[in-house]
C-alpha cells in the first residue's frame, strides 16, 4: 500500500475558452473539476493501477467535501484531517493551442493544533504503507522543516520516504535522509544553487543531494527523459511520446509508477518513465490506467548522455 500525504490539496476547476481575451467575458466550451495537489494525484495514479492507497490531507470546507467525494469516488481511501479554514480551489484556462493559464490559490493557514493532528494520522495509518509519498508545497502556518519532521517520525516506524517538494523544505529535510526525493529540473538546479544546462550538470547536481543526505534521487528531465541517481548507480530512461497533450501530473504519475515497483532501481525507472510518457498523452489531469502503458517504449540504460543540452527545464514530467 502507499500512502500519500498531501499538506496543500486543492480543488481544481478546467475550463475551456476559445481564447484568453485580457478584460472580456469570455464562454467556456467545456468545463471538468478535479481534486488536486501533487500527493493527491500520486494516488490517483495508484488507484488507476488498480492498487491500493491511502490519501492523507488537511481538508475543510465545501470544497474540501468536494475533494474528498471525488477521491472516494475514484477508489481511493481517504483520511481526512479537518481544517478552519477552506481548501484552496485553483482555476485553471485552457486555450485550444494546449495554452494553459493557472490561478493558484494560496490555501489555508494551519494552526499548530491542525499540524500535529496531521503528522498523528500519517502515523496511526502508516503502519501498513510500503511507503509514504510526501508531496507538493506547505500551506501557511507549517514550518519548512515539517516534512523533515515526517520523515524522522517514519523511519522511526521503519516505513520508507519519498519526498516531492521544493524549496527550504527539500532542503531542511535532506539531512534526514528521505528514501527518494523527486525534484524536476528546474527544482534540482534551486536546490544547488545554479543553473543545469545538460544532463551531465544534473547527474552532478543530484550527486550533491545525496551528499547532503538523500539516499537516492529521481530526477524529472522534461522531455530530456529521466535519472535516478543513488549508491548504486546512475541510470537515464528516456520514453518515445507522439504527441504531447498535457503535461499537468506527469510527474505524480512518474512517481506513482517509481513506487508501485519498488522504489530502486532500473525496473522502478522503467515504470516512472512508463508513467510519465503516457501521463502527458492524456488530457488534463487524467492518470494513466495499465492499458494506456508501452513499456516497449521505454529504454533505461546506465550510459548517461551527460553532454545532452537540457531543453525543458521546469516540466512536471
Amino acid at each position: 500500500m502507499i500512502l500519500t500525504v498531501t499538506p496543500n490539496p486543492s480543488l481544481d476547476r478546467t475550463y475551456e475558452v476559445p481564447s484568453l481575451d485580457r478584460g472580456e467575458v469570455l464562454r467556456a466550451t467545456g468545463e471538468r473539476m478535479d481534486p488536486g495537489g501533487k500527493g493527491v494525484n500520486v494516488s490517483r495514479a495508484v488507484a488507476a493501477a488498480g492498487d491500493r492507497t491511502v490519501a492523507v490531507m488537511p481538508l475543510g470546507g465545501a470544497p474540501g467535501a468536494l475533494v474528498a467525494d471525488l477521491l472516494v469516488g475514484q477508489g481511493i481511501e481517504v483520511v481526512s484531517v479537518p481544517v478552519a479554514g477552506h481548501t484552496r480551489s485553483n482555476i485553471s484556462v485552457a486555450e485550444p493551442d494546449g495554452t494553459l493559464t493557472k490561478i493558484n490559490a494560496p490555501g489555508p493557514e494551519l494552526s499548530p493544533v491542525e499540524s500535529a493532528l496531521l503528522l498523528a494520522a500519517v502515523r496511526e495509518h502508516s503502519e501498513a504503507a510500503d511507503w509514504i509519498a510526501c508531496c507538493g508545497s506547505l500551506p501557511r502556518g507549517l514550518g519548512p522543516d515539517w516534512y523533515a519532521e515526517l520523515v524522522v517520525r517514519a523511519h522511526a516506524a521503519g516505513t520508507r520516504v519519498a519526498l516531492d517538494t521544493s524549496g527550504p523544505s527539500l532542503l531542511a529535510a535532506l539531512p534526514v535522509r528521505p528514501d527518494v526525493v523527486k525534484p524536476n529540473a528546474d527544482e534540482l538546479a534551486a536546490a544547488v544553487g545554479r543553473p543545469l544546462l545538460t544532463v551531465g550538470e544534473a547527474v552532478k547536481a543530484a550527486e550533491e543531494l545525496l551528499g547532503l543526505g538523500a539516499r537516492s534521487v529521481l530526477a524529472s528531465l522534461g522531455a530530456d527523459g529521466q535519472l535516478l541517481v543513488s549508491d548504486a548507480g546512475t541510470y537515464f530512461g528516456s520514453a518515445a511520446v507522439s504527441a504531447v497533450r498535457s503535461n499537468v501530473g506527469a510527474g505524480d504519475a512518474s512517481l506513482a509508477g517509481f513506487l508501485a515497483a519498488g522504489g530502486e532501481g532500473r525496473g522502478a525507472l522503467a515504470a516512472a518513465v512508463a508513467h510519465g510518457a503516457a501521463a502527458v498523452q492524456l488530457p488534463g489531469s487524467v492518470m494513466p490506467a495499465p492499458a494506456d502503458l508501452d513499456p516497449s517504449a521505454v529504454t533505461v540504460t546506465a550510459d548517461i548522455p551527460l553532454d545532452r543540452v537540457l531543453t525543458e527545464q521546469g516540466s512536471p514530467r
